[in-house]
């Protein structure tokens, strides 16, 4: 079977806070066959200060004269919003998930019921916030962006003092730079990560140009790939030029779905598709020359070649060689 990985379609806050592209960017994320298609959920006065600085790619994607605080108000979706979306998701028939930025947002999003929360890197290292979700009992995605293993373990252990089990969580290996350098990958940390909690999901959270990285992911064994999406990466707003456009979605989830495919079930073995190939590119002892009945079989007068006919495989060269010919044979056929 198969092992299918869990693709969220990150929309983010790439709708610009209108509800009709927010519902179009849920229309492209059903479309190119994502599982899932994630918001983000928060009251801009309990996530940021109001004299808070920007980061340097949001000042280079926004009005650099808007504060943080104004650029993210802008971006708010409101309790009804959140309502809409899901309606239209559950009509679309890709899941609804979103990562609440703060405690009020947390009880919102289990007002509406959602069985899953995505933790965003940047509450990692908040103990409060941490805690209530432990206490949900709802599955639980974790980003691990500007974070140690140490910084992980902690989060973990506040994580499962709560309900939540490890079978409950998965950790996104992730990087919170927009876009990310390919220096700064590092993959392989996300295998580092399964290794220091044994038996716990693992994934990837892409912020790279592009979707190797994620394809990539998935071939070490990610169980789900978290990429932002947009409808215009010329469209104004924080995450617009570090996401892929509808038709580069579309072709991130063909990939990783060939990936799943070809991965296969890992016994070493013919494929059906090979099977047919294999007397036509295996060889066979043939005659190199005439030999009559009684002759022995010497290496002067044997050798392997591909052939219409099955005979010995070369394999049995060693038996072969000194035996007696009980037939005559002609040049390249098969003994």
């Amino acid at each position: 079977m198969v092992k299918k990985t869990f693709i969220i379609a990150e929309a983010g806050v790439n709708h610009n806070g209108n509800i009709r592209l927010a519902k179009k960017m849920i229309d492209i994320a059903a479309d190119a066959g994502a599982d899932a298609v994630k918001f983000q959920t928060f009251k801009t006065e309990n996530l940021v200060g109001r004299k808070a600085a920007k980061a340097e790619y949001q000042k280079k994607n926004t009005d650099s004269a808007e504060s943080q605080f104004e650029m993210i108000k802008r971006l708010e979706l409101n309790d009804e919003a959140h309502k809409l979306l899901i309606e239209y998701c559950d009509l679309k028939s890709i899941k609804f998930l979103s990562a609440p930025f703060d405690l009020d947002s947390i009880d919102l999003l289990d007002s509406l019921g959602l069985d899953t929360y995505k933790i965003p890197s940047g509450e990692l290292t908040n103990l409060p916030y941490l805690r209530k979700i432990s206490r949900t009992k709802k599955r639980i995605i974790l980003s691990s962006g500007m974070a140690d293993l140490g910084e992980i373990e902690d989060a973990m252990g506040i994580l499962t003092d709560g309900k939540i089990t490890l079978q409950d969580i998965t950790i996104l290996h992730c990087n919170t730079e927009y876009p990310t350098p390919m220096e700064d990958v590092n993959l392989n940390a996300m295998l580092t990560i399964g290794a220091a909690f044994p038996g716990i999901q693992i994934g990837y959270s892409d912020h790279t140009q592009g979707i190797e990285i994620s394809v990539a992911a998935v071939a070490l064994g990610a169980s789900v790939i978290e990429k932002h999406f947009t409808i215009d990466k010329n469209m104004e707003g924080p995450d617009h030029k570090a996401s892929l456009e509808p038709e580069a979605l579309k072709q991130m989830v063909l990939a990783i779905r060939n990936v799943e495919t070809a991965l296969g079930n890992g016994i070493k073995k013919p494929s059906p598709s090979e099977i047919r190939n294999i007397d036509i590119a295996r060889k066979y002892i043939v005659a190199r020359k005439t030999i009559k009945s009684g002759e022995l079989f010497t290496q002067n007068n044997l050798t392997t070649k591909r052939s219409s006919l099955k005979g010995f495989s070369p394999m049995r060269w060693d038996e072969i060689i000194g035996s007696v010919a009980h037939n005559d044979y002609g040049i390249d056929e098969v003994i």
